[in-house]
């Protein structure tokens, strides 16, 4: 995997290396002291975005585990202020449905890994491009009519996905517009069926395709030749990567008629976890490097399609 016209970026070095620590210390991010790489808890977040987003830490993880994994957290979309600054890209987070509506366990779900697993790429993506891009957090409920802001949208854990009529029509609205959806983290055959009976609520006639490597999507920053399967944190200790019964990792779309890609389905793998983890020292280099890379590529390709 190779940068564009350049020797290969060793992104999963940078991060270990201390990108994100020294991010965590820059001025500006309150209580932003630079976490220990080496130590065993999880990596400092910025304290002015997590008191008013993330649940405390439960004591839930597995005995053996070095880290401690936070829950869901128990977020309120119509509550997250818009950003405050403008810039060419944000990372921005699809608030949808799910569990039966509401916001409660289970029924946040687009809200796992957040912020830490934004902010940490966005970190590495500065790093690694010269895209003008906001720094923190974004997340937008799929009806908000500002939505159309954002040429790039992210959601994971779909398997939990049960949008409402005013989402689906919101969400085609976005596509057919332009906008570009990411879907990530969700496992297995149980959980494809809710997000497609979801997905087909908003695109009826469009087929699910799959991506080979010669789509353009492998190739407009890194040249991706192979898709890894990205465990979640802790899953490899004990020599799996797969959840439930998503043994293989898949990478399909839906295009509208005249061929752009509006949406990327990443399934059976799980890119946010590598990038909220990664400046864990277990954290396998290659799994880290390969998400990052992706999503550095599915950014370009959407702010370039």
């Amino acid at each position: 995997m190779r940068g564009r016209g350049s020797a290969a970026v060793p992104v999963g070095l940078l991060v270990l290396g201390g990108v994100l620590a020294a991010a965590w210390a820059q001025p500006g991010r309150e209580g932003g002291a630079e976490p220990e790489l080496a130590g065993p808890g999880p990596a400092a977040i910025p304290s002015h975005r997590a008191t008013r987003f993330i649940a405390p830490v439960p004591g839930t993880a597995a005995a053996n585990a070095p880290v401690a994994l936070p829950s869901t957290p128990s977020v309120d979309p119509a509550q997250i202020p818009p950003p405050s600054e403008w810039h060419e890209f944000y990372f921005t987070r699809a608030a949808y449905s799910s569990g039966g509506g509401g916001w409660g366990r289970r029924r946040n779900s687009w809200a796992t890994d957040y912020p830490k697993a934004d902010i940490q790429f966005l970190t590495v993506l500065q790093r690694l491009t010269n895209l003008d891009a906001f720094s923190d957090e974004n997340a937008v409920l799929l009806t908000d009519e500002n939505i159309r802001r954002y040429p790039f949208l992210y959601a994971l854990e779909v398997g939990y996905m049960n949008l409402s009529e005013a989402e689906v029509e919101g969400l085609r609205e976005y596509l057919m517009a332009g906008g570009f959806l990411v879907i990530d983290d969700f496992w297995g055959s149980y959980e494809w069926d809710v997000f497609e009976w979801n997905i087909k609520r908003v695109f009826p006639n469009l087929p699910i395709i799959d991506l080979d490597l010669e789509h353009p999507v492998f190739s407009t920053f890194y040249d991706i030749d192979e898709i890894l399967q990205v465990p979640a944190y802790g899953r490899f200790w004990g020599g799996a990567t797969w959840e439930r019964d998503g043994y293989t990792p898949h990478v399909k779309g839906i295009e509208d008629e005249e061929g752009r890609l509006m949406v990327i389905i990443n399934w059976n793998t799980d890119l946010g976890d590598a990038w909220e983890w990664a400046e864990q020292p277990d954290y396998p280099l290659q799994y880290s490097t390969f998400a990052f890379q992706m999503g550095v590529n599915m950014i370009i390709y959407a702010m370039s399609h």
